[in-house]
C-alpha cells in the first residue's frame, strides 16, 4: 500500500526505482506494465537498452552517492539489473529510509566473491575448494593443496561473462589476476558434467517459490543455451538445489531473484559456483515457458506483493542466446524466423550488433525436447547469420 500524498486515503500504484539501464532492466520493466507499476531508471546513457523502453530516465553515474541520492527521491523501492554499485553507497541509502532490494548485506554476496566463499562455509553450502591468494607463488601453493595445475583464479570483484576468470596452469601462468589491483581468489578446476542453475525468487516477508533446475551450457564463458527442465536430471539432486538455494536465500536474507550457478560433477554432487542477486540469463526461459517469469516475479518479490506460480507452461523450454556475428541487419532475419515457426519467441535487447555482443534471446518449448532443442538453435544461429537457410 503506498499513499498518494495528494489525496489523503488513497492509494497509488508504486514506484519501482532500477539501477542499470541493460536488458535486464528492460525486461523487469516490461514484466511491470501489466501490473500498472512505474519505473524510474539510473542509466549510464540515454541509448542503454533499458533507456529506449522506460519513461522516466535518469542519466548518470550509478557510483556516484548524491546522484543516486537524488535519483532515489521518489522511489518507493531501488532494485537492481546489476551487482556493481558500491555496498557503502546502498547503505547510504538506507540510512535515508530508501528500501534497497535486496539490501547490501545480501548483495555484497554477489558484488565480492571472497565474502560469497566465506560466507557459504559458514552456512555448509558445498562448494570447490578455494581460499585468497597473494601472489603466484601462493596460487601454485593452493594448487599444490588441490593436486596440482590447472586452477581457477578469479578476482573477487568486477567480473562477468568470463571476464575476472582465468584458467591458470602453471606459477608463470598466474600473473595476469593480481594486475587488477584487487584480491584474487583461487578455486579449484572442478571435474563437472554441466553447469546447473537454480533460480529462486524470495520477498521480504519471507515467501519464496523456486523454479524448476536448469542445465546451462556455456560456449567461451558466455551462456549460450539454457535447457528448462534439466534433462535427466535425478529427482533428489534438483530437489537438494532447489531447498539449497532457497537455504542460502534465507541465510544471506536476499529479497527478489537469486540465481544460484552450480555444477554437477562427475560422482553426483553439486557444488555452488556463482550467485546472482537480480533476474539472471538462466532465467530467461521462465518469460514464455513458465506461469509468472523471474522478472515478473522479481517485481512482486522488491514490492513485498504475493508471488506468482514458477510452474512450466510446457515439459521442454530451451532458450537460446543471440550474439552479434557478422550479419548485422538482424531485423530482416526475423521473416524467415517467424514464418519458419510461428510458436518461436524472439527478444531483441535494442542494443547495436557487434560481434560476440548478446543482443538478444529466443524461447521455444513443446513436447519434444529434439525438435525444441532444434527450433531454439536454428533461430539464434539464422539470427546471427551464421546459416542462411
Amino acid at each position: 500500500m503506498f499513499p498518494d500524498a495528494r489525496y489523503p486515503g488513497h492509494v497509488t500504484f508504486p514506484v519501482v526505482g532500477m539501477v542499470g539501464g541493460g536488458q535486464l532492466a528492460r525486461m523487469t520493466h516490461e514484466a511491470g506494465i501489466p501490473l500498472g507499476l512505474k519505473f524510474k531508471l539510473l542509466s549510464d546513457t540515454p541509448q542503454d537498452s533499458a533507456a529506449q523502453v522506460v519513461g522516466e530516465v535518469v542519466v548518470g553515474d550509478y557510483r556516484d552517492l548524491e546522484t543516486l541520492r537524488a535519483f532515489a527521491r521518489g522511489c518507493d523501492v531501488v532494485t537492481f539489473d546489476h551487482e556493481h554499485v558500491p555496498t557503502e553507497h546502498l547503505r547510504a541509502l538506507e540510512a535515508d529510509g530508501i528500501p534497497v532490494r535486496p539490501g547490501p548485506d545480501a548483495l555484497v554476496h554477489a558484488q565480492d566473491k571472497g565474502v560469497m566463499r566465506a560466507r557459504l562455509a559458514e552456512i555448509g553450502a558445498p562448494c570447490p575448494r578455494n581460499r585468497i591468494v597473494a601472489d603466484p607463488a601462493d596460487a601454485a601453493a593452493f594448487a599444490d593443496e588441490v593436486g596440482g595445475f590447472p586452477v581457477i583464479l578469479k578476482t573477487v570483484r568486477g567480473g562477468y561473462d568470463g571476464k575476472g576468470v582465468w584458467v591458470v596452469r602453471s606459477e608463470a601462468d598466474a600473473a595476469d589476476p593480481f594486475r587488477a589491483g584487487v584480491p584474487v581468489l583461487a578455486e579449484e578446476k572442478v571435474d563437472f558434467t554441466r553447469e546447473l542453475a537454480a533460480n529462486i525468487v524470495r520477498s521480504p516477508h519471507g515467501q519464496a517459490v523456486a523454479y524448476p533446475v536448469v542445465e546451462s551450457v556455456q560456449v567461451d564463458g558466455v551462456c549460450d543455451t539454457v535447457i528448462a527442465p534439466a534433462p535427466d536430471l535425478d529427482e533428489l539432486l534438483a530437489g537438494e538445489a532447489q531447498q539449497l538455494a532457497l537455504r542460502i536465500a534465507a541465510e544471506l536474507g536476499v529479497v527478489g531473484h537469486l540465481a544460484v550457478e552450480l555444477f554437477e560433477t562427475r560422482d553426483g554432487r553439486i557444488l555452488v559456483n556463482e550467485l546472482a542477486m537480480r533476474p539472471h540469463n538462466s532465467g530467461h526461459w521462465t518469460q514464455d515457458g513458465a506461469v509468472t517469469s523471474q522478472f515478473a516475479n522479481h517485481v512482486r518479490a522488491v514490492l513485498d506483493l504475493p508471488l506468482g506460480d514458477p510452474r512450466p507452461r510446457a515439459p521442454w523450454t530451451v532458450m537460446c542466446n543471440v550474439l552479434g556475428g557478422d550479419y548485422p541487419d538482424m531485423y530482416q532475419a526475423y521473416l524467415h524466423c517467424m514464418a519458419r515457426d510461428p510458436g518461436l519467441k524472439i527478444h531483441m535487447y535494442g542494443k547495436d550488433v557487434k560481434p560476440g555482443r548478446k543482443v538478444g534471446h529466443v524461447n521455444t518449448y513443446g513436447d519434444d525436447l529434439a525438435d525444441v532443442r532444434e527450433r531454439a538453435r536454428h533461430a539464434a544461429d539464422y539470427l546471427r547469420g551464421t546459416i542462411t537457410e
